[in-house]
């Protein structure tokens, strides 16, 4: 009874981890010496970028009108690229607090999210932030909220998680609107129900094994030593540990049913605890409905820089696998890069990080090649371009459906960007000064510089959200491209006919600024099939032989010149030219 579970849920960057903060300065949870901004942000990437990327459950205690209540909070990420985060947080809690910028508004993220808490049936709070700002529209967004969600005006908290003004209420309205989890009774004279949780996230610790943090739905988790079941992957393990965060893992007696927390399992096979899972003590439990499996998006390439790390990778990308079920990868090869992995992300930003977590946190060096999506040949499944057989009958690629926050000054620009994108405009809505703008667009015109580009356009004030539709049919080519007559396959990319001649060029004018010299002329093309369509030459090195000349006949510089002539002929002809990692990243990002 005493019990409530929550999370916050929002757009990008409207104050989720800074309203966590003041939670736990109120609640006494992490003494003030040690409070620092975004506490629940623990990774180093996550504060060096001042985004939430993972969920992070905490335990708070706070006590109204004389009774102690347990307040599991589970602080979410905001962008698009993380929404799995969400869902999984959605489903260990029974409320939500949705919080909005008072300077922004509603966003694509707030819609998004706030849907699915309802579709879940969870009780949502709105609360208005950063009230305390001179540009802060208070009545525009709380009319927002009531025409976007049917809240009344009166359930509308008004908050600065700043200065920590009417933080206290959010509390007392999670105690009172909220309802306490429910917990079936065991049949009668039959003690304890037998153990069954959801595993809604977990990590790796080396001298624990995997810790699965845990929503406990039935029973309890106690003894430590007892046999402990996931009836998923059928592994085995037992309790070594059981604890709680307050934010940092707090050993406990015990976890009784609609309690968060977490179970060190002791094993050490990172694939054998599988986030939805169900932890039972009993084999013949039936499992909780866990979450639906997410399909990556975005293909990227990764190729340690050192072939020796090899191993050492695959290790990093197990382990890695383990607290990001959306991310995906398998082995494969190039004749340019070597051996490697083929990584699946369900976006760029998601990619971007995974690559900078991944050489911060496991020290491994990586080139990554340019991003693709999953396509679909005559029926089957491709995820690398430089597969793509030329006597294919069928390509069909992915197409999304797309959502556009944008104050309406911005519609012009927005809607030409998306047309020179190849999307197909369905929808337009009015929400007061901002209107939302529904499309459908190619994954493949998303994932490039799409972003960077609306933001652009639109004054940085435009916000996006999306979800795969389908695959459709496109007149696509692969486009190779070749230097000194050698095909570098990690640079091939799959595009539509009508732009791969741009494409091409842009691709071999930007090797051209890129590549260093070498002591001979290097021919830089681009193809389809047999077909050249741009070529640019990278011209050499010229060192003056005749500088040392003086005097004489013209026929002596001549004789040097052509013996020079000759030598480069024949050095063309078994020179090999590398291409750095600088190379491949700065075309990555043109």
């Amino acid at each position: 009874m005493y019990i409530r579970n929550f999370s916050i849920i929002a757009h990008v960057d409207h104050g989720k981890s800074t309203l966590a903060d003041r939670f736990l300065e109120i609640t006494g949870t992490v003494p003030k010496d040690k409070l620092q901004p975004q506490i629940l942000d623990s990774l180093a990437l996550e504060r060096e970028r001042g985004i939430t990327i993972k969920l992070a459950p905490v335990r708070l205690n706070y006590t109204l009108n004389a009774i102690p209540y347990t307040l599991n909070l589970i602080d979410t990420p905001g962008h698009v690229d993380f929404s799995y985060e969400v869902s999984r947080a959605l489903n260990a809690v029974e409320g939500a607090i949705l919080l909005v910028d008072a300077t922004q508004g509603i966003q694509a993220q707030t819609l998004s999210h706030g849907l699915s808490a309802l579709e879940q049936n969870l009780v949502l709070i709105p609360v208005i932030n950063k009230i305390d700002l001179p540009n802060a529209n208070i009545e525009k967004t709380k009319k927002e909220l009531v025409d976007s969600f049917g809240f009344k005006e009166s359930e509308v908290l008004l908050v600065s998680a700043k200065t920590g003004e009417g933080v206290e209420e959010i509390l007392k309205a999670v105690i009172e609107r909220i309802q306490p989890p429910k917990v079936d009774p065991a049949p009668s004279g039959a003690g304890l129900r037998a153990l069954r949780a959801l595993v809604f996230d977990s990590f790796f610790d080396s001298y624990k094994g995997v810790v699965a943090q845990i929503r406990v739905i039935d029973g309890e988790v106690g003894k430590i030593g007892s046999e402990i079941k996931f009836l998923g992957t059928k592994a085995e393990g037992q309790v070594l540990e059981v604890g709680y965060f307050s934010p940092h893992l707090t050993p406990a007696d015990r976890l009784g049913a609609g309690e968060i927390g977490y179970i060190a399992t002791g094993i050490k096979q990172p694939d054998l605890v599988r986030v939805g899972d169900t932890i039972s003590t009993d084999s013949g439990a039936q499992p909780l409905p866990g979450y639906k499996q997410v399909k990556p998006m975005v293909y990227v390439g990764f190729y340690p820089l050192n072939q020796d790390e090899y191993y050492d990778i695959k290790d990093a990308l197990d382990r890695f696998r383990l607290n990001d079920p959306a991310f995906t990868f398998e082995p494969e090869h190039s004749t340019a890069l070597g051996t490697g992995f083929r990584c699946g992300f369900l976006g760029l930003l998601h990619a971007e990080v995974v690559q900078e977590r991944l050489s911060q946190e496991f020290e491994a060096n990586l080139i990554a090649t340019t991003p693709s999506v999953e396509y679909l040949v005559d029926g089957k499944e491709m995820t690398n371009p430089s597969e793509l057989d030329p006597s294919h009958t069928v390509i069909e690629e992915p197409w999304v459906s797309l959502k556009i926050f944008v104050p309406q000054t911005y519609i012009g620009s927005v809607m030409e960007l998306v047309q020179d994108k190849r999307g197909v405009f369905k929808n337009m809505q009015h929400f007061g000064i901002q209107v939302e703008l529904t499309y459908e667009m190619p994954l493949s015109e998303m994932i490039t510089d799409f972003y960077d580009k609306l933001k652009s356009v639109s004054s940085g004030f435009a916000s996006l959200d999306w979800e795969f539709l389908d695959f459709r049919e496109v007149d696509g080519v692969r486009v190779d491209i070749l230097v000194g007559g050698e095909k570098v396959d990690a640079l091939s990319t799959i595009v539509v006919r009508q732009k791969a001649e741009y494409i091409g060029r842009r691709m071999v004018e930007k090797l051209k600024e890129v590549l260093p010299r070498q002591n001979f002329e290097v021919a830089l093309q681009a193809a389809i099939g047999g077909k050249i369509i741009a070529r640019e030459t990278l011209s050499s090195f010229r060192k003056d032989v005749t500088a040392k000349l003086y005097g004489g006949d013209r026929t002596r510089k001549d004789k040097l010149l052509e013996k020079q002539k000759k030598g480069k002929k024949k050095m063309k002809m078994i020179g090999k030219v590398e291409i750095p990692q600088e190379a491949f990243l700065s075309i990555l990002k043109s």
